[in-house]
């Protein structure tokens, strides 16, 4: 192993994070989503993993090697470098690569952070200007900061779950939006970092929390509760703070969601249904009364919609100005024309699968200087070679 000075990141002529160096050092969703955001727009993304892989790799198995579903979505556009950090091979990579990198992304309890060297002094002792993303689940305070978690965390502790319940049974999403909100604010955080280090030369530690994500998304109805003890209990497919808002079932058996917030939408719902005595009732003046008294509008709201077919009756809802849209297995989500044209689900030539997968490019487009998807997810240590020569070092 040879030791000359360590190379910079590698020039990448697309996107503005072109020439930006990554370290991903996260697991499952917050830390490598992250990573992903930031490597599409252009940076050197490089995930390091254990030599046998990351447990995170083999969840939702589809390709030959069982690299799984949520692996490929969370580390496309990546490079894999596999080290064992206990090995002097290991360590003096990580020292080299780690002066290399202008961020280092990391979603891990406070301990195992300190004992991979990971923690932000140590960080700066190998590169002043160093950027730390430093994702927790429960914050950097507080009597359960050391404390594990994944998405549901976040759900459960800050009234989701219980608001989503019915009949006394909580109801937590199958959809980590936790988890994903965590990873754009980081990435948000990331990109501060990087302009105030271009401004001052000064790098810092970005903290985020699952707990903290969910805490922001749900803060309207928790300053509600804090100022006037709304105390509002389990709704269901129900809407919080208007109504009628609810799922309903059409003649065909399929389902749509209907949305009706302000007297305007409220209104024009009314005449469509045949219901325009509603807008007399002093029971739905306000948003607020209509959430009191909605189920006086459900029932109706349901026998009309099981008069018509799903797609037509939101094609109705929609050219009235209503919001409304049908409910989708994940197989109609895939077919859906308007899913299509939006050109986020786009195929890939993944090795070990004989298709194409599919990912999700980053839900946001810029369109001077647009993300794209350029690298298939790396196999475990496929750019061992190429990355520790690009740091002066000879892995044979």
């Amino acid at each position: 192993m040879s030791d000359s000075a360590p190379a910079s990141a590698p020039a990448n002529p697309e996107g503005p994070l072109s020439g930006i160096r990554v370290l991903d050092f996260g697991r499952y969703i917050a830390g490598p989503f992250c990573a992903a955001l930031l490597a599409e727009f252009g940076a050197d993304v490089i995930r390091v993993e254990r030599p046998e892989g990351g447990e995170d790799r083999f969840l939702m198995p589809i390709a030959q090697d069982g690299t799984g579903a949520l692996f490929m979505q969370m580390n496309r556009n990546k490079r894999s470098l596999a080290l064992d950090p206990k090995s002097d091979t290991g360590r003096a990579a990580t020292r080299r690569l780690i002066a290399s990198a202008d961020i280092v992304i990391a979603n891990l309890p406070p301990a195992t952070l300190k004992k991979m060297g990971l923690d932000y002094d140590t960080l700066r002792a190998l590169r002043e200007d160093i950027i730390l993303i430093n994702l927790t689940a429960y914050g950097d305070q507080g009597p359960w900061h050391t404390r594990p978690g994944f998405d549901g965390v976040g759900q459960v502790m800050t009234g989701g779950a219980w608001l989503t319940g019915e009949n006394g049974t909580p109801r937590r999403a199958q959809v980590n939006w936790v988890d994903h909100l965590t990873a754009s604010n980081a990435a948000f955080g990331a990109v501060l970092a990087l302009f105030e280090r271009q401004r001052s030369g000064r790098g810092q530690e970005v903290r985020g929390a699952l707990l903290r994500s969910a805490l922001s998304a749900n803060a309207p109805t928790l300053i509600e509760q804090a100022t006037v003890q709304r105390d509002r209990q389990p709704c269901g497919n129900r809407g919080l703070g208007s109504a009628p808002n609810n799922l309903f079932e059409a003649r065909d058996g399929g389902w749509l969601v209907m949305q009706t917030v302000g007297p305007t939408l409220f209104e024009r719902l009314a005449r469509l249904a045949g219901y325009p005595e509603w807008l007399e009732d002093p029971r739905f003046d306000t948003d607020e009364s209509r959430v009191v008294h909605e189920m006086a509008m459900l029932e109706p709201l349901a026998e009309w919609c099981l008069q018509q077919e799903r797609d037509a009756l939101v094609e109705r809802l929609c050219e009235a100005g209503i919001p409304a849209a049908p409910v989708l297995s994940p197989s109609e989500t895939l077919q859906h024309p308007q899913v299509l044209a939006t050109g986020q689900l786009q195929e890939m030539a993944i090795p070990g699968m004989a298709t194409p997968g599919l990912v999700s490019a980053a839900p946001i487009s810029l369109l001077g200087t647009p993300g794209s998807l350029r690298r298939p997810p790396p196999g475990i240590g496929e750019h061992n070679d190429e990355i520790l020569a690009e740091l002066g070092l000879n892995a044979r």
